[in-house]
């Protein structure tokens, strides 16, 4: 009886994928790293091989590292666009094979079994994984073993893709690195020596998972692959038996594929945020109407009547035969519970306003208010799109703040207290009522031109004309302005 053939595992690991996703698209010359906010401090998140040569590594902080390399260019760390670049990676190695899973954030794992042959051979098919990772400007480690702990090990501790995994260092294994310590004092340095130890006391001191990982590198254990899912596509097409052009048969058949996609999308808990809708004419060209919504929906019928001024400027020519319609852009949208009325809620509204407006202008245009943490009245709050945040919980105000603001205005005056008559923008004003001071200090660790004078005393000052100023005064160089007023 004849064997099947021996199990291949393949590691891909990037060491450096989060700088070098950055450095594809944005070259340097020299040093650079990624930082990451850890705490209070910033710190390297990845480096380029230009600066781990200067001495520079992993975990250190951003002010030692510029002191070691005051060249150093850095751009903050973004892992969750690390994992999309690793997802994009996880397609391109299906080439190769279809079992292809991911390894930690950095690595991908093959099962090649079976596989090689079609490349002429492992050592073809290493080859062509090395060739076409170094024209993507990738710096890839290959490992080769009959387990993917084995083929992981090699990759990022062994000297050639067949290296033995007993020749290498317990660390291999990626167990805690206080137990690599632990072993390490023990005199048990290499997975040879862990292999040679008996067991019992092992699991007593370290646990049992260690010496399920030892097992799965020298191939005594199961270490399966389960490749990942390709993730639900959320379109629909539909081919017309005879060509149409008017606005209201386009948007019929818009309906008729909007309402299953809208089902598909319920059916997954998940919502819309951008929706394409692609026209073939019968010449073979075609045309995209985009639709970019404020909040994720799968609800039809708020959704079709959006689409409406798109399919309006779309040039028929001879005729659509062939309308396709997909969601290429989805959030997480669970189901929740609704009242009995028909009428759609405040919130729900207020998006479909924003999605409109936003297919005119763009959605970054229509902007909203957001509280800051600052108590300089310019800086409490801050200008984003409404499309792409929440409103804020509330403002954090110990008094009242005017409903306008603008740059300070000098008035004439003198003494701390606010003038009993003053002039301001042609208007002839008597004060009525004074409220306050509320003294205000500039934040010495920001650079701010217009509060380099210091302190402000601020007044609510109420006038005769029903006006309704907010006035300061600065004491140490005595002048009143006007930067504000109450509704």
């Amino acid at each position: 009886m004849f064997g099947g053939p021996q199990k291949r595992v393949v590691s891909m690991w990037f060491p450096r994928l989060p700088s070098e996703r950055v450095l594809r698209a944005r070259p340097v010359e020299g040093p650079f790293a990624l930082t990451l906010r850890t705490g209070n401090a910033d710190r390297l998140y990845c480096l380029n091989a230009e600066a781990e040569r200067q001495g520079l590594h992993r975990g250190m902080s951003w002010s030692d590292a510029r002191a070691f390399c005051p060249d150093l260019l850095s751009a903050p760390a973004r892992p969750d666009l690390d994992a999309r670049f690793l997802s994009a990676l996880h397609r391109w190695a299906t080439r190769y094979c279809p079992w292809v899973a991911r390894d930690g954030e950095d690595a991908l794992v093959l099962d090649v079994t079976g596989s090689t042959h079609l490349w002429g051979g492992e050592a073809a098919m290493l080859g062509d994984m090395r060739d076409r990772a170094a024209r993507a400007g990738l710096t890839l480690r290959l490992g080769c073993g009959p387990t993917r702990t084995a083929a992981g090990a090699v990759a990022r501790y062994g000297e050639g893709p067949d290296d033995d995994p007993r020749q290498l260092p317990v660390a291999a294994l990626r167990p805690d690195p206080d137990i690599v310590v632990a072993l390490q004092r023990s005199g048990l340095r290499t997975i040879a020596d862990l292999a040679g130890t008996p067991r019992a006391p092992l699991a007593r001191r370290f646990g049992p998972e260690l010496l399920t990982r030892l097992d799965q590198a020298l191939g005594h254990h199961p270490d399966p692959i389960a490749p990942e899912a390709d993730p639900p596509r959320y379109g629909l097409r539909m081919s017309l038996p005879e060509p149409i052009g008017l606005v209201e048969d386009v948007m019929g058949v818009t309906a008729r594929l909007l309402d299953p996609l809208c089902d598909r999308l319920k059916a997954h808990e998940m919502g819309a945020r951008k929706l394409t809708l692609t026209l073939r004419r019968v010449d073979r060209g075609s045309q995209q109407v985009e639709l970019r919504l404020a909040a994720p929906m799968r609800d039809a019928q708020r959704i079709l009547p959006l689409f409406e001024r798109g399919v309006g400027e779309v040039e028929a020519g001879f005729g659509i035969d062939q309308v396709r319609l997909e969601a290429t852009l989805v959030e997480p949208l669970p189901v929740r519970q609704t009242g009995l009325s028909a009428a759609r809620s405040a919130p729900d509204r207020l998006d479909d306003l924003i999605t409109r407006i936003g297919t005119r202008i763009g959605l970054e245009n229509v902007q909203r208010f957001l509280p800051a943490d600052s108590h300089i009245p310019e800086r409490a709050f801050v200008i984003a799109p409404a499309a792409f945040t929440a409103p804020g919980g509330g403002w954090s105000c110990p008094r009242p703040r005017p409903l306008r603001l603008f740059p300070p205005e000098p008035v004439a005056g003198s003494g701390s207290h606010p003038p009993a008559r003053l002039r301001w923008r042609r208007m002839s004003l008597t004060t009525a009522r004074a409220t306050g001071p509320e003294r205000i200090a500039p934040e010495w660790w920001l650079e701010d031109e217009g509060w380099r004078s210091g302190l402000r005393d601020y007044w609510k000052v109420d006038t005769r004309e029903g006006r309704r100023l907010w006035l300061f005064h600065t004491p140490q160089d005595p002048g009143w302005f006007v930067q504000g007023e109450f509704a």
